[in-house]
């Protein structure tokens, strides 16, 4: 603790300080000579490309990938053409650019995804240089060819190739260029030995750095910022001006004394910092310069890599890996010799107490009389987050603890989330699982990105205790988790389905959010069918599960889900499906073993596809059915021997049913249609098409009683419907002859109420008293009423004693009927008396 700002170096008004992050795990022979390599910010993983040893040439590259640690996470041989250029994307996939333009994708266990080309002349002229950067579109690709022309795709994950303007007077590759996103656009800053072009979609722009000295020389190297916001050049004289990367202001130029090019030159800035540097390397010397012209020097032993990070350059070399960063401003009132901040003075309080010592009090004192305790909490909170040594953090959150026991009003939520975090950061920079954030990338990056890191990584054991420890809801913490695990189960071939759907199963079980149909599409992808079907029983939606069953051609299977499922729309999908994928007997064998679906089948066809509906009755043998699709099928035709042959059909259909019934009404019809047609012939009454009924509606109409008599005959019309109808039919042509006639042809089924009301209704009250007498005399009551007769109703009603028809005969008495009401009232009160 004494001895914490013994590495710390001065540059400025700022401190920067070199921290160890780890001891390489990996073993080095030529140190990192001879090899391609690239590393992912935010304490991503390395990739190398190792050419093969000079005393075997026959040999083929190595491509190694390593953990930030130097845990070695996968190596296989390269047999692919000539890498010019290694990369890694936002979401740690790695990309091997070839010569002939060729990039091809990998993940982070070696395992190829895919790979695309930027484009065919790059074919033949080559690539020469190749970068791979950022933009807020995605990550990017940007080459220069052979033909010196520069081709760009701002997102690899939609792949768009930009070829950019000629740069005049390039010859080959320029000296150095570098991708630059500014308004969400990405242009391409090169140089072409003193002069500067700007490269955008559509030209090419000549640009002067603000106040670069004309002897300072050709610019030979180049690097912009990790936020894109600064640029810095240097030169051949050794000066390295420092800008922003608009090219509008010029922040510093420094005098390097290096007239070599530096191999690597890397921006060295904290976000809020106002003390922006550049990192730059050479085989020896590791130069950090600052804006305010000043240099801070370190000897370097072995062959490095320069990472930019979001505040701090990583340092990777053969045997260990340092963070080089600017020293908080937080930590530097702290931990500055003789400090007098307030986190200074409680950190020193807290010692104090420890050694039971006094003068803790006088601190404390001091602290609280410039009312700066609160503060002084706060810096210690603050500076704890951004220590790298598990003891310093220790010891500040000691201090920032033993300080809130003096407040009343402090709020712990700070203190608190500071704690967790520290802990979660503490167990990702563990070299076994080598994450190696600061606070400052963890806070940037987002908890889920990093959960999704370790998921990505196959950490699934410690990507849920720290979703349990920091209380992340299920469905975004643990079940995505788990749905990762599981779909990386399904890929081990060295277990069989059946345990493997087992381990799943009992791992999964009803996690929110975790689709085991998901799981099941992971394995089928793998060629594991059965493991995949296996699966699909544990999924409890069948809307999920039949749409993979279909994929994986189990149709039957799919078929008898979406049955169980009760879901109608579900068993529509599948049958769909079925007929598009199946021959007609096929389907309609399939269809036979599933009765729900072959129902639901019928119904669409009836709807839709009636030749489809004749022939799955005609698979089935349904003869009853079948006849009566043919009778509906009648009613389409329009000629009249076509409808007569169908539904004769439809006779013969019936028959085969044993539908003795059906049969006969259909000959009926057949009759039917045959007599309408010779009536219209002879008649011309226009009947084809009628119903029965219509028919003898018509024919009375026309006055033609006995066609009408014959048709009742013929086809045993009830006598009560036939009575009716020609009752109506003869009032409405008020042919009171013929119905006079009609009610005596025979006793009447209906009555001769009927008689007496249809008359009365065409105001024919003299005809409606002839029927009176024949009313049964229950009604006829009714009958006197409905032609105005209250004598006869009276007499009626007296007759029968009917109180309530005495009293309906009153209702339509009048004051002028004073002699028939108390005749009606004697009468009620003398059968009132008995």
């Amino acid at each position: 603790m004494a001895f914490i700002t013994a590495t710390w170096n001065p540059l400025g008004e700022a401190f920067y300080r070199k921290t160890e992050l780890y001891e390489m795990h990996w073993t080095m022979k030529d140190a990192l000579r001879d090899c391609l390599v690239a590393a992912a910010p935010y304490g991503g993983p390395i990739a190398l490309l190792r050419e093969p040893h000079r005393r075997s040439p026959s040999s083929r590259p190595q491509l190694e990938i390593y953990s930030a640690s130097g845990v070695a996470v996968t190596s296989f041989p390269w047999k692919s053409g000539p890498v010019v250029h290694l990369g890694w994307t936002v979401s740690d996939e790695l990309l091997c650019i070839q010569e002939d333009g060729s990039v091809l994708i990998y993940d982070l266990f070696g395992s190829f995804k895919r790979h695309f080309s930027m484009g065919q002349e790059v074919v033949q002229s080559q690539v020469l240089e190749a970068k791979v950067f950022h933009s807020p579109y995605g990550t990017g690709v940007a080459i220069v060819t052979g033909s010196s022309r520069f081709t760009l795709a701002t997102n690899i994950d939609d792949l768009k190739l930009r070829r950019l303007p000629e740069v005049p007077g390039l010859q080959g590759k320029p000296s150095c260029w570098v991708v630059l996103t500014q308004d969400r656009q990405t242009k391409v800053l090169l140089s072409n030995g003193p002069e500067l072009y700007i490269l955008d979609n559509t030209s090419c722009t000549a640009v002067f750095p603000p106040g670069l000295s004309p002897q300072s020389g050709g610019i030979v190297h180049m690097c912009v910022s990790f936020s894109y916001k600064y640029l810095a050049l240097f030169t051949d004289t050794g000066q390295l001006w420092t800008g922003t990367s608009n090219l509008q202001e010029k922040l510093s130029e420094v005098d390097t004394n290096m007239l070599t090019p530096p191999k690597q030159m890397v921006w060295c800035r904290r976000p809020k910092s106002q003390q922006p540097s550049v990192v730059l390397l050479w085989d020896r010397l590791l130069m950090v310069a600052g804006v305010c012209c000043d240099t801070i020097q370190f000897p370097v032993e072995d062959q490095c890599v320069l990472v930019g990070e979001l505040d701090g350059v990583r340092v990777i070399s053969s045997t260990n890996q340092e963070l080089l960063q600017e020293v908080p401003l937080v930590c530097q009132d702290i931990f500055k010799i003789a400090s007098m901040a307030p986190g200074a003075l409680l950190l020193e309080a807290h010692r104090e107490y420890e050694k039971s010592s006094q003068k803790a009090d006088e601190y404390l004192r001091e602290i609280k009389e410039q009312s700066m305790l609160g503060e002084a909490v706060r810096q210690c909170v603050e500076a704890a987050g951004h220590e790298y040594d598990t003891n310093i953090q220790k010891s500040l959150l000691r201090a920032a603890s033993f300080g809130k026991c003096f407040l009343t009003d402090f709020s712990p939520d700070p203190f608190v989330t500071i704690c967790r975090e520290l802990r979660v950061l503490n167990a990702i920079r563990d070299s076994s699982v080598g994450l190696p954030l600061t606070h400052t990338q963890f806070k940037h990056m987002t908890l889920q990105v990093l959960i999704d890191r370790l998921v990505y990584r196959q950490f699934y054991p410690l990507a849920m205790e720290i979703c349990r420890y920091l209380k992340i809801p299920e469905y975004q913490g643990i079940s995505r988790v788990l749905k990762h695990w599981a779909s990386c189960k399904v890929q081990q071939k060295d277990l069989s389905d059946e345990a493997i759907a087992r381990a799943v199963c009992l791992k999964v079980g009803d996690s929110p959010g975790v689709s085991y149909s998901h799981i099941a599409a992971k394995a089928y992808e793998c060629g594991r069918t059965e493991l995949a079907i296996k699966l699909l029983d544990f999924e409890a939606r069948s809307g999920e599960q039949v749409p993979l069953l279909l994929k994986m051609k189990r149709s039957h299977l799919a078929l008898s889900k979406a049955v169980e499922s009760g879901d109608t729309d579900l068993v529509y999908t599948v049958v769909t499906y079925l007929k598009n994928e199946m021959n007609r007997g096929d389907f309609f064998m399939t269809l036979r073993n599933q009765p729900v679906a072959l129902s639901l089948y019928r119904q669409f066809c009836k709807l839709q596809e009636q030749d489809t509906l004749k022939d799955l009755y005609n698979q089935d043998d349904d003869h009853q059915e079948l006849a009566n699709y043919y009778v509906a099928a009648s009613y389409r035709e329009q000629r009249l021997e076509s409808r007569l042959s169908v539904l004769q059909t439809a006779v013969d259909e019936y028959n085969k049913a044993k539908n003795e019934f059906a049969a006969k009404a259909t000959e009926d019809e057949m009759r039917l249609l045959r007599l309408q047609r010779k009536l219209d012939d002879e008649k011309g009454a226009g009947l084809l098409g009628l119903s029965l009924q219509e028919t003898m509606e018509a024919l009375l109409a026309l006055g033609l009683h006995k066609q009408t008599d014959q048709l009742y005959r013929d086809f045993r019309v009830p006598d009560k419907r036939y009575w009716w109808l020609k009752l109506k039919s003869l009032a409405e042509r008020e042919d009171w002859e013929e119905l006079e006639k009609f009610s005596k042809s025979k006793k009447s089924p209906i009555g001769y109420l009927p008689f007496v009301e249809v008359c009365t209704k065409r105001n024919n009250k003299y005809e409606a008293k002839k029927y009176i007498p024949k009313v049964a005399p229950e009604q006829k009551v009714r009958a006197h009423l409905a032609v105005s007769d209250l004598e006869g109703a009276a007499d009626a009603a007296i007759e029968r004693k009917n109180d309530s028809e005495m009293g309906a005969v009153l209702s339509r008495c009048s004051a002028s009927d004073r002699l028939l009401i108390d005749r009606l009232n004697r009468a009620r009160a003398s059968a009132a008396k008995k």
